[in-house]
Formats: structure tokens, C-alpha cells, sequence
């Protein structure tokens, strides 16, 4: 079963909104940050790498952004450009922010961690001006994640998006992307997303993320059933929730629910699994796949990039994606 519905003949399948930041992971591996000398440069940001992704598998894509007045903010949108993503949406700001920097570090397979730069960045300059309602209208989908919500005017910016979009019946994906760092206190943090999760119809997090969302109900004990329940008495249709090794689950409003494994790879990193995965579960779901075929895509995106050094570059193409889950071993959950 799927029970999306999106709306038909629109030049846009899908339109990203929020970071856009430049990861620089490292070269060396097996070493910590410390040690790690050289970086090898490339686009960011939890959105990005969805939009990018979604476009490697065949969707017409655009993005909603800032970027910095610089050679940063030029080299983002010119590759997102590259890759056959509509820039329309993507503004220059001219306050003097700069682009956020992510840089990772590769000390095992199991041992990754990422020293992020956010201070002043570009794209949470992002105003409520800045979306176009006429664009949203464009697409069959939104996607947000939540990073965007974590300053102003960033956030109004994204809960302008989600009024536009339920006003022209675009159904919006939500990649929750929690990032503590970027966030005063958990209490706002928890205020925002839940705020931002009533409005859409895909949820997509991990059992931490959606713990962090339930925190300020005095939930003593949580559990999956409470978690997906709670959000279909709003809008959700669909709500995912990845458990890392032991694979997702996915439920629907129909009280059913669906479990995905993982497929085998040689992991070099563990960063950018999350990204990949929502993007060929999205490009499945758009493409009229059942839930569970819809997530057992998303799995095999991520394995992909999981064993791979970059996570925008290496999102795969659908003929990648169908020759891999071909050969891959694949463990049901």
C-alpha cells in the first residue's frame, strides 16, 4: 500500500528547502581530526543531499536556500545547477553571512563524528520573502528538515513554505535532522518541530529524534505505536522510524506497519546514510512503490553511500541504485 497522493502534471516533482552548507570530509581515515590534514570539498546540508539525490534518480528537483555573497556560495549553487537542479528559488545573501562548514571525521567505520561551523551562515538567513508561492505551486513535493527551523528568520521562512504548500495541495516530506548544536535548548527545539511536524505528511527521523519531540509531553515510556499515532491525528500518512542497524518501520494510518532491513557493504563512514535513504524512499513513494519496496530502496541508497568518502557526490543514479540491489545482500530486519 501507498497511501500518498500527489497532485498530477506539475513541472516540479520535488522542491528542497533549507541548508546548503559545504562539507569538507576528511582524506585521511583511521585517525582523529587532530591528526587529519587534508580535506577533499563538497556540497552539504541534510536538503541538499536529498535534492541531489532525488535528482541522480531521474526527479525534476528545485531548491529554496541562501548562500553566501563568495566563491562558497557560487561553488553550491553552480553544482546543484550541474546536477539538474532548479536554482530559481536559491538567493544570494548580502548581509555579510557566510556558508556553514561541516568537517568530518573518519576515525572507523563505527567512529565518525562532524565539527560543524554555524555561526552567521547564509542559510539561516533565509526569509519569509524569499519563498515564492508561485514556485511551491510548481511542485508535487516538499521537503524540509529541520535544521531550518533552528533561528530566525529561517523558520518563519519554512512555516511560510508549509502554508503555501497545503494551500496547493503539495505533499510535504519531513526530515527531521535534529542537530543539537544548532539549537538554544531542547524545549524550543521540541516547540519548533512539533509545530512544523503538524503541517506534513511524511515524517521521517530516528527513535532519538522523535524522543527529543516528545520530551515536553512528560511521556514516561514511548514506543513506536505512540510515536506514529500521536502524528495521524494531524496530517501524517506515513510515519518512519529508522532504528540504525536494526533497520526502519515504517506505519500507515491503516494500522499497518512495515519493516525494512539492511543490504551488506564495506562501510567506510556512517554519515549521509540518512540522507540517502529518504531520497530514493521519496523517488519510491513518488513513483507509486509500495511503502515497504519504497524503504527497501532507501536501505540500498544507503549502503551505497555509506561506503563511499562523500555523501552529495556519492548519491547513486537509478541505474546504480537497481544494479545494486541485484547483487547486495540484503538482510530482512
Amino acid at each position: 500500500m501507498n497511501p500518498l497522493k500527489f497532485v498530477k502534471d506539475r513541472p516540479l516533482d520535488l522542491i528542497a528547502i533549507g541548508r546548503l552548507c559545504i562539507d569538507l570530509n576528511a582524506n585521511e581515515t583511521n585517525r582523529p581530526m587532530e591528526e587529519t590534514s587534508t580535506f577533499t570539498k563538497y556540497v552539504g546540508g541534510s536538503p541538499a543531499n536529498i535534492a541531489i539525490g532525488s535528482a541522480r534518480l531521474g526527479q525534476k528537483t528545485g531548491f529554496i536556500g541562501k548562500v553566501s555573497n563568495d566563491q562558497m556560495g557560487r561553488f553550491i549553487t553552480n553544482y546543484l545547477e550541474k546536477n539538474d537542479i532548479d536554482t530559481k528559488g536559491v538567493t544570494t545573501d548580502l548581509t555579510g553571512a557566510v556558508t556553514g562548514l561541516a568537517f568530518t571525521e573518519i576515525k572507523s567505520p563505527d567512529d565518525c563524528s562532524i565539527l560543524m561551523y554555524r555561526d552567521n551562515v547564509a542559510d539561516l538567513k533565509l526569509h519569509p520573502y524569499d519563498v515564492d508561492e508561485d514556485y511551491i505551486k510548481q511542485s508535487k513535493a516538499l521537503l524540509i528538515s529541520g535544521t531550518a527551523l533552528a533561528k530566525s528568520p529561517s523558520r518563519e521562512a519554512v512555516f511560510v513554505a508549509l502554508e503555501y504548500a497545503e494551500k496547493h495541495e503539495v505533499t510535504v516530506f519531513f526530515d527531521l535532522d535534529y542537530r543539537p548544536y544548532t539549537w538554544t535548548d531542547e524545549a524550543e527545539t521540541a516547540v519548533y518541530y512539533n509545530l512544523a511536524a503538524e503541517k506534513c505528511n511524511v515524517i521521517i527521523g530516528t527513535r532519538e529524534e522523535f524522543d527529543m519531540m516528545e520530551k515536553l509531553l512528560n511521556v514516561e515510556e514511548s514506543d513506536d505505536h505512540f510515536t506514529a499515532s500521536r502524528w495521524f491525528s494531524y496530517h501524517s500518512d506515513l510515519v518512519v522510524i529508522k532504528h540504525g542497524d536494526a533497520g526502519s518501520i515504517a506505519y500507515t494510518k491503516d494500522n499497518k506497519s512495515h519493516r525494512s532491513g539492511i543490504f551488506q557493504t564495506n562501510v567506510l563512514k556512517t554519515f549521509g546514510a540518512g540522507d540517502s535513504y529518504a531520497s530514493a524512499f521519496i523517488y519510491g513513494l513518488m513513483n507509486g512503490k509500495e511503502v515497504s519496496e519504497a524503504m527497501k530502496l532507501g536501505s540500498a541508497s544507503a549502503s551505497i553511500v555509506i561506503s563511499r568518502h562523500s555523501c552529495s557526490d556519492a548519491m547513486p543514479t537509478e541505474e546504480e541504485l537497481e544494479n545494486h540491489m541485484e547483487t547486495a545482500v540484503y538482510q530482512q530486519s
